[in-house]
């Protein structure tokens, strides 16, 4: 059996950018020669694309921390460092990535070829040529790349395919699978022998295809974890019409309405919009003796549930083992799959938008957030992203990059806030790993 894998938890780490140049000229005919310090060269990206060729997330199972490649630094002569290359992981189709953290809705991959920026690489930092004024023509200031974006993400996998095959174990629905399509599922005389999904494609007469699937047999409570359910329910959610494979033999013993009754209170406690699915019942194993008896009760019982102006489900009769009765299922199957129009999971309204816009060069002057508590009587700690990111990238190794960094602390109104909150002489001030004196 293949491994699947349809859920993975990863960790990727976009590269940082490289870090800006401090050099000046010393040519002998060239006076006053000035900074000449070139930027650092981008971050590598780290991007998901579809790849058709894949139906699981098995290369992520061992492989769970990606790190995107660093920016080369910045060189003299003002010659700009190297971009890194953007490191490219390959997912299914139909894979839906989302924040860990926040639970929130990133991307939902379908297409083959689709690409999405799972962590954006920092821009590389500026040279001392980017900071040359008329008031300081050679400055000995230059920035630190940017740090990558970091995440930690979910992936799920959700089986692209037109028709979904749902019912009990041992229905005869990995047989019906084998008969009308290409698909070669394991088929077993025991309870649980598909142990994931199997897709397959069916032609119907010329140019007419559909995708189908058959899911592991749901038992009662597969919704709260009961069988193999739970596990594999998330994959009918793409489907646009259900086929609901029944034993009408009772083969099990067990009542073949209820049967009908379980598998959709099932399918309705995963996910409501799961009814909204048109569905049509296949009435099983017709070649076995007691099977028309059998159908001609579920019937009964079938139009006392949908009443008397209730639109009854369509019944087809057939024997996945004999074959008998399954092109008139597969071209009504055909025609309502063209009918019927495709179910998103997702509308982009609701894909939270990439936080990567404020990677770029930023106005110094803009108001950044930042939060401040006291650790005891005379220690405060800064935090805040954009603060922090702000000291990543700002180079200690040079004076003028520490006062110019000093000045940024006070036009976002840190030192007014460290006042206002009682801070005095003396007090130490935390950031990251670095420690100031807070000199009022």
């Amino acid at each position: 059996m293949a491994l699947f894998l349809d859920v993975a938890k990863i960790e990727v780490r976009a590269g940082k950018g490289g870090d800006g140049a401090v050099s000046f000229r010393h040519e002998k005919f060239v006076p006053d020669g000035g900074p000449w310090g070139g930027d650092g060269g981008r971050g590598g990206d780290i991007i998901l694309v579809v790849d058709e060729g894949l139906n699981t997330l098995m290369d992520f199972r061992y492989h769970r921390i990606w790190k995107g490649n660093p920016g080369e630094k910045g060189m003299t002569k003002g010659m700009h460092g190297r971009g890194a290359e953007n490191i490219y992981l390959k997912v299914p189709e139909g894979t839906t990535v989302k924040d860990l953290e926040t639970g929130e809705v990133l991307a939902d991959l379908r297409e083959n070829g689709e690409e999405f920026i799972a962590a954006k690489g920092g821009r590389g930092g500026r040279g001392n040529m980017r900071f040359a004024t008329h008031n300081n023509p050679a400055p000995e200031v230059a920035e630190n790349g940017e740090p990558g974006q970091e995440k930690t993400l979910l992936l799920e996998l959700r089986v692209l395919a037109d028709v979904g095959l749902v019912g009990f174990p041992s229905v005869g629905k990995s047989t019906l699978l084998s008969v009308i399509s290409n698909a070669r599922p394991k088929i077993g005389a025991y309870h649980f022998t598909t142990l994931v999904p199997n897709i397959g494609m069916v032609h119907v007469g010329y140019g007419s295809s559909f995708v189908v699937a058959d899911m592991p047999g749901l038992i009662e409570g597969a919704h709260q974890g009961a069988g193999l359910g739970i596990e594999f329910l998330r994959h009918i959610e793409r489907t646009r019409v259900l086929l609901h494979v029944i034993d009408m033999s009772a083969t099990d013993g067990r009542d073949p309405f209820e049967d009908y009754e379980t598998i959709n209170n099932e399918l309705e406690s995963y996910n409501l919009r799961l009814m909204e699915r048109p569905q049509i019942i296949v009435a099983n194993k017709m070649d076995l003796p007691e099977a028309q008896e059998n159908l001609k009760e579920f019937k009964k019982k079938l139009a006392k549930k949908f009443g008397e102006f209730g639109e009854l489900p369509r019944i087809f009769e057939v024997s996945a083992l004999t074959k008998e009765g399954l092109m008139s299922l597969l071209n009504a199957t055909a025609e309502l799959v063209e009918n019927t129009d495709e179910f998103k999971l997702y509308d982009e309204s609701q894909f939270v938008e990439s936080d990567s816009a404020y990677y770029g060069f930023d106005d110094e002057t803009d108001t950044i957030d930042f939060s401040i508590y006291r650790e005891n009587q005379s220690t405060w700690v800064l935090g805040g992203e954009k603060l922090e990111r702000l000291f990543k990238m700002t180079n200690f190794d040079h004076d003028e990059s520490v006062m110019k960094f000093a000045r940024q602390l006070r036009s976002m109104g840190v030192d007014d806030e460290l006042r206002k909150r009682g801070a005095k002489d003396g007090d130490t001030v935390r950031l990251v790993k670095f420690e100031f004196e807070f000199v009022d």
